[in-house]
């Protein structure tokens, strides 16, 4: 098997020094060169046919988000973004996964002493799912050329009838790609769909700005999720970065908690912990679906969904952009339907309003 071949971008020497330090712990991947910004990262490009570039957000000459732009008018490549925690760093990065970046991270401490390994082996998963990602799927942030949306008539009739559905739940997980993918599923949904919870793999702070952002975008409202939150119709609620999410219920009355329990899967927030909690407490008045991502966080609890009597939806591998947790979902038997991401919203309404 041939090396991941990385290249460096960022204007900080000690930095793109670090990013070589973590990669190279693992044997795959090689870190073939850096750039101090993107003019040189440019003639780079061209020189050495990178198989994944790493871009950090803020740089002088010019910032990481012109350059991403220009870089996929006119020579597409998998890319990873290096993100500050700041806010401004939060609303940023979100744009350049909307520009078609494939995943983030956030800006490894010069420390390394602190928490390497676990930053080391996020970047290498990170690095590993763009250097194997589909980027022939339908341009991410190219609103002219969405996958294809569900007729009017099904969002119509869908919307309908969903009034007289207020027990149903939608569970909705994702990871490598899921913040365009859930937005592409989120705004075709009327304002009287019911209630929406959705894990995304993501970092503290990111979560908040996404679920502002998606809250714009769609005409169902849209927040971080906190403990004891009411579950309703017209409304979604992102599990926060750092914690899961679950489902809980009290006679008729749905609520979620939110909690900082071990990872699962690696991951906290977990789409297992999610789907499991809709299982127990929505049974078959639920919609499970998994999009885009790397690993198979979710796979499991949607298959015990479908034995609670749940429709069950994965997205095809061709609109992913990481086949990974569709694929072992699929794998384990747990999806009644694989569908285009441009589909789904669709099918959800239908299913919902019969």
């Amino acid at each position: 098997m041939n090396k991941i071949r990385v290249l460096t971008v960022d204007d900080s020497a000690l930095m793109r020094q670090v990013l070589a330090v973590l990669l190279t712990k693992d044997p795959d991947i090689e870190v073939i060169g850096s750039a101090p910004d993107p003019y040189v990262a440019r003639e780079k490009i061209k020189a050495l046919n990178p198989d994944v570039l790493t871009l950090d957000v803020e740089m002088p000459k010019m910032d990481g988000i012109t350059f991403l732009e220009k870089l996929m008018r006119g020579h597409p490549m998998p890319v990873v973004m290096v993100s500050s925690l700041t806010e401004a760093g939060c609303q940023t990065t979100l744009r350049a996964l909307e520009l078609g970046a494939i995943d983030f991270i956030t800006k490894p401490k010069i420390d390394l002493r602190e928490g390497m390994e676990e930053i080391a082996q996020d970047l290498i998963s990170k690095v590993k799912a763009a250097a194997c990602a589909n980027l022939k799927r339908q341009p991410i942030g190219d609103h002219s050329k969405t996958p294809a949306q569900p007729s009017q008539s099904s969002v119509h009739n869908g919307s309908q009838a969903m009034i007289k559905t207020t027990d149903t739940i939608i569970a909705i997980g994702s990871s490598t790609g899921g913040t365009e993918a859930v937005k592409d599923v989120l705004e075709v949904l009327p304002p009287n769909t019911p209630p929406v919870l959705i894990t995304q793999h993501m970092p503290e702070r990111f979560t908040k700005a996404w679920a502002e952002r998606l809250n714009g975008l769609c005409r169902i409202s849209v927040k971080e999720a906190e403990d004891g939150d009411s579950v309703l119709p017209g409304h979604a609620l992102v599990a926060p970065g750092g914690y899961h999410m679950s489902l809980e219920r009290s006679g008729a009355r749905y609520t979620v908690r939110i909690n900082q329990d071990p990872p699962v899967n690696r991951h906290r927030p977990s789409v297992d912990v999610l789907f499991a909690s809709v299982a127990r407490y929505a049974g078959a008045n639920a919609v499970g679906v998994i999009l885009t991502g790397m690993g198979g966080d979710g796979a499991k609890e949607l298959l015990t969904m479908k034995q609670a009597g749940a429709f069950t939806i994965a997205q095809d591998e061709a609109s992913c952009v990481v086949f990974g947790m569709p694929k072992e979902a699929i794998k384990l038997g747990g999806v009644d339907k694989v569908l285009s991401l441009g589909d789904i919203a669709g099918a959800i309404l239908t299913h919902v309003s019969r």
